[in-house]
């Protein structure tokens, strides 16, 4: 195979102008949000039809072309990294909502829909799209669906796992298969559960079928202030033990609080230590008597500061806070390496005082980020890149976190995946028998290795 092949190839899909070739053309498409990995990929297209996709796939196959597709390119662990010689497949322009039905509450959408935009569609009808990262105004349900993403409100609702019902995929041979179907009841083998959450590995979605909800009828968004990350940590496992079942609980620290108010003046307490923010929803009965239980544990806490949201424009305002932090710790750092490992909720405590501890050893910065209620830290390393040898050291107190994790009897990551970042620790957490059956997989689906080339294993 020549690279004039590949072009030519290529060419007789799509025109000119949506057949990147031009070095300055492809350094938007060098590195994902994790800016400290990139690679130059020798063409991107940028695809407006699933047919296309489709055909493109089958040209990387019959050359032997690794291929990588790509959403808006938030991805924190180098999950939509190209492949040198390869060819990245945008897919932002695979963004058509294909139908909404209320009845059945489905939505059927090209996997280019940003996440948003999904529950914007289905807000007429009192129904919404569950999974809500952080990037959920630019994601894309595609990036969601490689990842199994959740969000804030995971605690409740659960990950992107839980609200997809079919998948249209081609897979790495160009054969184009159909998972699952428009109902919650399965028969057979969960495919579609074994696609989500694959980075890419068994091709590309195209099409997928959304689980959506109805829009609660009553929320209270409680912020609640506190002089330590301890004790932000002990309420939580106070509200958990008490049998609520906040929509979500979430923690920031003190670096994170200085971060969001300087991006978005949320109106959090600048001299706090860790902010916690607690969401209940539901039927209002419900959530009224929820929340009087919810302020009796506040109120007994440590907490010199409590906040209820007063409307929606007040519970929109706190989450804008939240939900800013990660692009707003920007103002504080050039670089950071942001870190998503997860701990059992029992010793959220312990862990976060470890972090402090390892970010004092190597004398970094940390601010932490996270989804209390299921013990998904963020925690984001602080550092600057231009000096000599602080992003391998940053990345050695990335690994220490993630090795603290697992210790922990967590996982090294909650929702962020393995993509290129993590990929030396898989072992820590498999042994070689799951590793050689996970190889054993990923070889049936795609035998060259393809899709998503040198992702999520070991090199």
């Amino acid at each position: 195979m020549t690279r004039d092949d590949l072009r030519d190839g290529l060419a007789a899909i799509y025109p000119a102008e949506r057949l990147l070739t031009n070095p300055a053309q492809l350094v938007s498409y060098e590195s994902d949000a994790l800016t400290s990995y990139r690679e130059r990929p020798a063409v991107v297209v940028l695809a407006e039809t699933q047919a296309e996709v489709i055909e493109t796939v089958g040209v990387c196959h019959a050359l032997g072309v690794p291929f990588v597709a790509r959403g808006s390119g938030t991805s924190l662990s180098g999950g939509s990294l190209p492949v040198p010689g390869g060819v990245v497949i945008a897919l932002n322009r695979l963004n058509r909502i294909i139908k909404i039905d209320p009845d059945e509450r489905i939505a059927i959408v090209e996997t280019g829909v940003i996440n948003l935009e999904v529950t914007k569609a289905a807000a007429p009808y009192g129904l919404l799209y569950a999974p809500d990262p952080s990037s959920q105004p630019i994601c894309t349900i595609g990036g969601n669906l490689a990842f199994n993403s959740g969000g804030a409100h995971c605690l409740k609702y659960g990950m992107t796992s839980n609200h997809i019902l079919g998948l249209r995929v081609v897979l790495p041979d160009g054969e184009v298969v159909d998972l699952g179907g428009e109902s919650v009841e399965s028969i057979g083998p969960d495919l579609v559960g074994l696609y989500v959450g694959s980075e890419g590995l068994f091709g590309i979605a195209l099409q997928a079928t959304l689980r959506l909800l109805p829009k609660p009828e009553a929320s209270q968004t409680v912020l609640a202030a506190y002089n330590s990350l301890a004790a932000a940590g002990e309420t939580v496992s106070e509200i958990v033990a008490s049998g609520l079942v906040p929509a979500a609980l979430e923690i920031m620290d003190n670096l994170a609080i200085q971060a969001a108010e300087a991006a978005v003046q949320a109106g959090y307490p600048l001299d706090c230590e860790g902010l916690l923010i607690v969401e209940l929803d539901g039927e209002e009965a419900s959530v009224a008597h929820d929340f009087v239980e919810l302020m009796r544990i506040i109120h007994a806490s440590e907490a010199y500061q409590v906040v209820v949201a007063q409307d929606a424009d007040e519970r929109l305002q706190i989450w804008k806070g939240r939900k800013s932090a990660f692009s707003a710790v920007g103002r504080l750092s050039p670089d950071y390496i942001v870190q998503d490992g997860v701990v059992p909720r029992s010793r959220l405590s312990e862990a976060l005082l470890d972090i402090q501890h390892l970010g004092d050893k190597y004398e970094l910065r940390v601010a932490n980020v996270f989804h209390a209620g299921d013990g998904n830290l963020h925690p984001l390393i602080l550092f600057d890149g231009r000096t000599p040898g602080v992003l391998e050291k940053a990345e050695q107190l990335a690994g220490d976190i993630l090795q603290l994790c697992v210790d922990y009897g967590g996982s090294i990551t909650g929702e962020h995946g393995i993509g290129m970042e993590k990929r030396a620790f898989m072992p820590l957490m498999f042994s070689e028998v799951d590793m050689d059956t996970l190889h054993t997989i990923h070889r049936q689906i795609d035998p060259q290795g393809l899709s998503n080339q040198g992702k999520m294993f070991p090199s």
